[in-house]
This record gives structure tokens, sequence and C-alpha cells, in this order.
């Protein structure tokens, strides 16, 4: 885990570099909650215009901790568009259905894979740390396991 006084100079440098600075009022706070699952989450008052970066400072998933603050900025960045994009899918599917279930997700997943690409992208261009964080892969399944238990074709 970076000290603090570095994760404060790297969310600094990232709120400049993603001109979120004259946009909203946003705090980087670490978390010692050991129940706090997540390494890195939001805390925003939209109409205020002031957000807070929660980063775990117990138990992270992720190596590179400059990797989960572009990426939380990233989030905050796109999050007009996130909110107008919900709102649509409110707009248009009931709650509670199969349907708006499968869209929602789907939005949800785009959404990330779209936030963890920029956040390559960026992390590449512009960080002081590039290598990516594998942390979440550690408990995902082998390519292998995920056949496990799959009836063969025939």
């Amino acid at each position: 885990m970076l000290p603090q006084e570095k994760l404060q100079s790297l969310f600094d440098r990232w709120i400049d570099t993603l001109r979120l600075k004259n946009q909203w009022d946003i705090r980087l706070e670490l978390v010692s909650d050991p129940s706090f699952k997540k390494t890195g989450d939001f805390k925003i008052d939209c109409d205020d215009r002031k957000a807070i970066l929660l980063l775990n400072a117990c138990n992270p998933k992720q190596e590179n901790l400059e990797e989960v603050i572009v990426h939380e900025l990233l989030h905050l960045k796109l999050y007009p568009l996130d909110q107008l994009t919900e709102g649509l899918i409110d707009a248009h599917y009931p709650q509670e259905t199969p349907a708006r279930d499968v869209i929602y997700t789907q939005f949800m997943m785009m959404l990330e894979q779209t936030v963890e690409e920029l956040t390559k992208c960026y992390l590449g261009a512009f960080g002081e740390n590039k290598n990516l964080s594998f942390g979440r892969c550690q408990t995902m399944k082998s390519f292998n396991e995920l056949y496990d238990g799959l009836k063969p074709l025939e």
C-alpha cells in the first residue's frame, strides 16, 4: 500500500489530467474498515457536485492503486452519461422484469469494460505506474474450470 501522501498526490494529479477539478469538488478518503469489500468506490452528491473517492486501505484487491484512482475518476467523468442511460432504461423497461434485468446488466458490463479500457489507455499514456493489476484474476476460475459440470455435446 502506498503512503497516504503519495495516494493524495496521484489523486490530485489525475483530477487535473482528467479535467475534473473545475467540475466537481472531490475528496480522497482511505477506508480502514475490514468489511469494505471494494478496492475503490464513490459517494456522489449530484446536486452539489461533490464526490468522495473511497479507497480500501485494509485489503485492496488490486496491486496498482493509481489504476484504481483513474478507474474511479473516469466513472465520475462518465457519470452524466451513466445517469442518462439508466434513466432511459428505467423509462422503457418496467422494474423487476427479465427484460429490464437483461438490458441493465448489459449496460453495466459495457460501462465497466469501457471505463477499464479507458483506464488502461490513460495509464499507458500518462501513468507513473503503468503496470496493470491482475488481483481480480486470482479469484477467477481457470479456463478449464469453466467447463466443469457441463454435459458433453453429443
